[in-house]
């Protein structure tokens, strides 16, 4: 791909002294540079800018205007001053101008005069000091809080933009070289969410040294051989090491110690309108862009060919067919998810499995165990506002227990039997309301707080049942690779 050259330079002017017409000094200048942009990558938008420079007449030297001054006060009867910002006062008796000279024909009338002119020679270049540097943003007159009448206070310049561009230039820095390409040329035909190209691209981010990679099923499942690449030029052969049985996510490992590992960030503290930082490798060719946005919402569900993900991240930092598995991060460097699909019919809205989703996977597999998700075998819709009205029900927020329909359009049960909730007792119309205690809500639902236990784990679930409330343990069962 052509490198596009882009200069567009415009120095403001840096105003020295005032000239009689308020043009800039002689010091001052404003150079326009002509800005080109050669062809680029087609598609892309070309376009050239050129801007003559701009001349100035020379206004007259500080010198020769303080000269006039000086000659202005000693005569009695001054020639006309030019027009200037700070204008003096001139009287054609130099005690006039000044009461505190003495009227005495003396020699001191003279000194009084050379005084004078030398205090308003004085501000004069002050003054012109004081505008060159404002002129030049040596001075900010915004930079410094003053109060007002009314108590409150003046509007302060805030470098939000550079201290932004800054630490998104430290992020991909820091966090780059933990980024990995991942390609799969006997990839099986799997649906992927962000259509990679047929041989199979994606991403990954390294999350423990030891060669330990967290991708997407998608861009690995059905896979006979992983071929790894690192942004140093190395490559590996890469073996799955898990497939995870809840959502889209994968477990890659690669013979390599001492690798660049990026650190795992905390999900559930996100907020809508954050900073967030995605890194990949688009259309298995731009290896290691960097593109940014914000957290636009969480929680969301979407349908996919494989299945339905719940709980996602979306963001509006732009993805496209290659970052599936690549880290979505904070403003800090953190992985706060996993880039896994974007809407096809729109711009800037894709989605992110949350960190905290992957991570009980990320244990077992740094534990050598095999990857395994939770289960209690139940039916059931996240309640709204909207379902539970519909539903007639006094409450509003839970996990309502109820049967439904498999892809097929067969009717299923709300409680698998035989299955750790059968066992405990939940039935058929409970709302599961709390899991140890967590309450069940729209920003914390029922399967992404149960990603948080391992199976085999007894946990106590608070039911409302026919207006009361009650209590049921639950041994959780492993989650079959089927569903």
């Amino acid at each position: 791909m052509n490198e596009q050259p882009f200069q567009a330079a415009a120095d403001e002017p840096t105003a020295d002294e005032p000239t009689p017409d308020g043009q800039t000094g002689p010091d001052d200048h404003v150079d326009h540079t002509a800005s080109t942009n050669q062809a680029g990558h087609p598609g892309h938008a070309n376009s050239a800018g050129h801007t003559n420079p701009a001349s100035f007449s020379p206004a007259p030297d500080r010198a020769d205007r303080d000269r006039a001054s000086w000659e202005a006060s000693a005569q009695p009867t001054p020639a006309a001053t030019p027009e200037v910002w700070f204008e003096p006062l001139h009287a054609a008796d130099p005690a006039a101008a000044n009461p505190l000279v003495s009227r005495r024909k003396t020699g001191g009338g003279l000194l009084g005069a050379i005084l004078t002119a030398s205090l308003i020679s004085a501000t004069l270049a002050s003054g012109g000091t004081y505008l060159a540097l404002r002129a030049s943003e040596a001075i900010d007159a915004t930079g410094v809080s003053s109060g007002s009448p009314d108590g409150q206070t003046a509007s302060v310049r805030q470098p939000v933009a550079i201290e932004e561009s800054s630490a998104i230039i430290d992020v991909a820095a820091k966090v780059s070289p933990a980024v990995v390409q991942i390609v799969s040329p006997t990839a099986a035909t799997t649906t992927d969410p962000l259509n990679p190209p047929a041989e199979g691209i994606g991403s990954g981010i390294i999350f423990d040294k030891r060669g330990w990679i967290l991708t997407n099923r998608h861009v690995v499942a059905g896979s006979g051989k992983l071929v790894v690449h690192l942004k140093d030029g190395r490559q590996f052969d890469g073996t799955i090491y898990g497939i995870d049985t809840l959502t889209d996510l994968a477990i890659v490992k690669i013979d390599a110690t001492g690798l660049p590992a990026a650190a795992i960030g905390d999900s559930s503290t996100l907020k809508i309108g954050q900073a967030a930082i995605a890194i990949g490798s688009p259309l298995g060719t731009y290896t290691s862009s960097v593109t940014s946005g914000i957290i636009s919402q969480v929680g969301r569900q979407i349908d996919i060919g494989g299945g339905r993900l719940t709980n996602l991240i979306q963001t509006d930092a732009a993805l496209n067919p290659g970052n599936s598995g690549g880290p979505l991060l904070d403003i800090a460097g953190n992985v706060i998810g996993i880039n896994t699909a974007i809407a096809k019919n729109a711009n800037g809205i894709g989605f992110a499995i949350p960190i905290n989703i992957a991570r009980p996977i990320m244990e077992q597999a740094l534990a050598g165990q095999k990857l395994t998700r939770p289960y209690i075998g139940i039916r059931y819709d996240m309640l709204s506002l909207q379902r539970a009205a519909e539903l007639k029900l006094a409450v509003h927020e839970g996990a309502y227990v109820d049967g439904g329909q498999d892809a097929n359009g067969q009717a299923q049960p709300a409680v698998v039997p035989g299955g750790p909730a059968d066992k405990a007792g939940v039935r058929q119309g409970d709302i599961i309301t709390s899991i140890e205690g967590q309450t069940i809500d729209g920003e914390h639902p029922l399967d992404s707080v149960l990603t948080q236990f391992a199976p085999g784990r007894t946990v106590t679930l608070g039911i409302l049942r026919n207006g009361g409330r009650v209590q049921a343990q639950i041994t959780l069962g492993i989650r079959p690779a089927s569903l």
